[in-house]
């Protein structure tokens, strides 16, 4: 029964669910009525609506509901107005598909709704490939539109029926996501000498832009739902869950003390092992928090990390008892046991509102239409990444189109949807969606070979098409390659309704191989993005955030820690930019346009960038209220490191040689006593210090 309850409560499930529903509601409805001609293109227009899909309330899924519609009708009759005009149609496939790529930037909703337009228009032209009727019948264009109402219907119904599903599934997500990262971060507190940290750091920092990703997509589930009302009940708990994450993360992102100086420092210790596994059970606990989220269950006890915690503290005294370690090491040990217990407590966490606090959300989403398209203007120019995918998408639609036309002009549209599916926004994700794509469509076609071979004609092929869909829509997320291996099982039994089964089987494999070449040749040499990759501009956007979170994090050692919507969005910005750094050098390492040097450049700036937020992190997981003269020398030191992080911003984007930051004056030193909490006056001193190592690291690369 337990595989059933996880299948049940998974993601994806719902999904899989509506598909199933919407497709064979299609497939009995054109049985009965007789319409059988129309069933082909009302079950694409139900995948092309299923594929356009956002988590949104019903109230927001209404409204993209509406928006999908419109644009899938204005697609499909553009496509069947002019589809027996090459050459105008030719202008439009392409001038449409830059047009729908342009629309995505506005935001990611938009995007999804573009994307499943420019799919839905090529599957307007395989039914016509696979329909009997004459050119002037839009029979068809309206089945398609029908099955895409229908499933618009059936999800609209079932977000009216579950409307917190999205959330705890969101939620639930983050908090695995978190546990990733606490994994990640144990593997840098290995006892072992000579251990590529930097390596380590890397792996931490892509580990991190999961969860930066986990975050953004749990805060627009959220802001959907609860919008700009006082929360209450399971929503109240739930957003309280949202800030308790994002307290965990900012915990797991800190760096109390240079890993290779503790290694050194407690190598005859068995501390750093402790707080390794200390981390493991803690992020075992996050799953089981992620579990319980997803259940809508009450968390089970703990026992294990608390019983880790008390033996990390009993070690951690045994140890100043009989080898006191130094003042800054000491102080390091007692701030890392600290941020553990506030780790386990956030965990533990069962989501309550505290009195006063700041429940404010920013909405990334645009708010008119006006702002959609001054969001959109922005990206067209010809550096954006989006500007340049959406000309690389269009002129691989129009080759595609072409060589259709020169191979075989009434049924070679599988070539435009191939180039489609194919070409991505990078160069390392088009590679590995195009062998995907060809092993997928070669182990499907032998599939409905065999299929076709020993089942010929009968009724067994509605519940094949219906499963397949299903299918598809079960993997399409996660195991791309069999996602496109069950699709294509399914235009097989598509053609094989419209008697042309066999004779799909050869024109689909070429189709295959030749949307695929047009993807790399057009991602290979139409505005490849490593002629234009700017990471020193990334980078320099990540070091002025990472001076406006110092700023917001010094502010707060006056008043006291308070994590309202302004410190909220400083501490989003920096993770966000970062994350960002992160993955433009992955795409960056994948590409063929980059020198070696350039990617061990890569490399080490990514490091230092991680280094650099880990040590911000600390200084905004131990904020507390100082006593004023000791708040007013740590905003003048915070404000210095802070504007030597803004002027190396600077010389990292003109690839200029940046001077050296040096030793600050210190707060201790300055006021020669601390007249507040003398720990955590020196713990703002050691953090800064360790910025400054950071800015001095970035400052010393050679620029590129």
């Amino acid at each position: 029964m337990r595989p059933l309850r996880q299948l049940a409560e998974s993601d994806r499930f719902a999904d899989v669910v509506r598909v199933f529903l919407a497709l064979t509601g299609i497939a009995a409805w054109c049985t009965l009525a007789g319409p059988v001609g129309l069933l082909v293109p009302a079950l694409l227009g139900a995948i092309a609506c299923a594929l356009a899909e956002t988590d949104d309330a019903w109230r927001g899924r209404l409204r993209g509901l509406l928006v999908t519609l419109v644009c899938f009708a204005g697609a499909a009759s553009v496509v069947k107005a002019s589809i027996g005009h090459p050459p105008l149609f030719a202008l439009l496939l392409a001038a449409g598909t830059f047009v729908l790529v342009m629309l995505g930037a506005a935001s990611g909703r938009y995007a999804t709704i573009a994307t499943a337009t420019l799919i839905l228009s090529v599957y307007t032209m395989i039914a016509s490939d696979a329909s009997t009727a004459a050119p002037g019948d839009w029979r068809g264009t309206a089945a398609i539109l029908a099955g895409a109402t229908w499933y618009g219907l059936l999800s609209l119904l079932w977000s009216a029926m579950a409307p917190q599903r999205a959330v705890r599934h969101a939620l639930a997500g983050l908090f695995e996501s978190l546990a990733a990262l606490m994994e990640a971060k144990a593997a840098l507190f290995e006892p072992v000498h000579g251990l590529d940290r930097d390596a380590l750091a890397v792996e931490f920092s892509r580990r991190n832009l999961q969860t930066v990703d986990a975050l953004a997509a749990t805060r627009a589930a959220l802001l959907d739902r609860i919008g700009r009302r006082q929360p209450r009940g399971r929503s109240a708990a739930r957003l309280a869950m949202f800030f308790a994450a994002q307290d965990i993360h900012e915990r797991v992102s800190s760096s109390h003390y240079p890993y290779d100086e503790l290694a050194t420092a407690l190598y005859h210790s068995d501390l750093m092992f402790r707080f390794g596994r200390l981390l493991r059970l803690q992020a075992s606990a996050c799953r089981e928090r992620a579990d319980a989220i997803r259940r809508v269950a009450p968390l089970g006890p703990m026992a294990l990390p608390r019983a880790a915690l008390d033996d990390v503290r009993e070690a951690i005294a045994y140890r100043r008892r009989s080898d006191p370690p130094g003042q800054a090491l000491d102080d390091a040990l007692s701030a890392l046991l600290t941020n553990m217990e506030h780790l386990l407590a956030g965990i533990e966490d069962e989501g309550s509102l505290r009195e006063g606090t700041d429940i404010a959300l920013q909405d990334s989403e645009p708010d008119t239409p006006a702002a959609a398209f001054a969001r959109i203007r922005v990206r067209l120019d010809r550096r954006s990444m989006h500007f340049r995918h959406a000309v690389r998408l269009a002129t691989g639609m129009l080759a595609g189109y072409g060589l259709m036309l020169l191979l075989h002009p009434t049924h070679g549209y599988w070539i435009l949807l191939t180039t489609l599916f194919v070409c991505q926004p990078s160069y390392g994700a088009t590679q590995r969606r195009t062998m995907q794509r060809i092993a997928g469509t070669m182990a499907g076609l032998f599939a409905g070979w065999a299929m076709l071979r020993l089942l010929p004609g009968g009724d067994w092929r509605l519940p094949v098409l219906v499963a397949t869909g299903v299918a598809f829509f079960a993997f399409r997320l996660r195991r791309y390659a069999l996602a496109t291996a069950v699709i294509t099982i399914f235009v097989l039994l598509c053609f094989d309704l419209a008697g042309a089964g066999y004779d799909a089987i050869g024109p689909r494999l070429l189709d295959t191989l030749l949307g695929a070449f047009v993807a790399t040749v057009v991602i290979r040499f139409v505005l490849p993005d490593w002629r234009v990759r700017r990471l020193e501009d990334i980078a320099a956007d990540t070091l002025h955030a990472y001076a406006r979170y110092l700023e917001a994090i010094a502010s707060q050692y006056a008043s006291g820690k308070v994590d309202d919507l302004a410190y909220r969005i400083a501490r989003r910005d920096a993770h966000a930019t970062q994350a960002a750094v992160a993955g433009n050098v992955a795409e960056l390492l994948g590409e063929p346009g980059h020198s070696r040097e350039r990617g061990e450049h890569a490399l080490r700036l990514l490091a230092a960038l991680q280094a650099g937020l880990s040590h911000l992190s600390t200084l905004g997981a131990h904020r507390q209220a100082l006593a004023v003269d000791d708040a007013n020398a740590v905003e003048r030191l915070a404000h210095r490191v802070a504007n030597g992080f803004a002027a190396l911003a600077e010389h990292v984007r003109n690839g200029t040689t940046a001077p050296l930051l040096g030793t600050p004056d210190l707060v201790v030193d300055a006021s020669m006593q601390a007249t507040g909490p003398v720990e955590a006056v020196r713990l703002v001193d050691r953090q800064c210090l360790l910025l400054v190592r950071v800015h001095d690291r970035i400052a010393g690369l050679p620029p590129i």
